[in-house]
């Protein structure tokens, strides 16, 4: 079967959503239209989006185009990561026990718990008075 040029998967985290397309290329990741060094100004979340490139391999292999948006960047970045780890797999299924193992196709399905009404906050409560 013959390698496909572009895939497109999706990465969420929290309330994140990432659109990601993956392209045979020079290793250039572009987020919302700027580099990636430029995006997530945080090291540690750049370090984060390059994951799952680097345990494949596969840096300077592909050309990644992303658009991101909803959560804060810290969201973003790890909907990024998610959403990179799955079109790796999409794009050669021989990597999925490496991503696998490095818990990138795993969905962070962690969300901020809402608030409660009558309550001060999601788990917080009024001070109980016996008397």
């Amino acid at each position: 079967m013959p390698e496909p040029q572009t895939v497109v998967s999706t990465g969420k985290r929290k309330t994140a959503v990432a659109r990601v397309r993956l392209r045979l290329g020079s290793g250039g990741i572009r987020v919302n239209g700027k580099p990636v060094d430029e995006y997530f100004t945080r090291e540690v979340l750049r370090i984060l989006v390059r994951q799952p490139l680097e345990s494949t391999n596969a840096t300077a292999r592909f050309d990644v185009n992303a658009s991101v948006g909803g959560g804060g960047p810290a969201g973003q970045a790890g909907a990024l990561r998610h959403g990179i780890a799955r079109a790796l797999e999409k794009f050669d299924a021989s990597v999925r026990p490496t991503l696998k193992r490095g818990g990138f196709l795993t969905r962070d399905a962690r969300k901020k718990e809402r608030k409660k009404y009558g309550q001060r906050g999601a788990r917080a409560r009024f001070q109980f008075s016996k008397r």
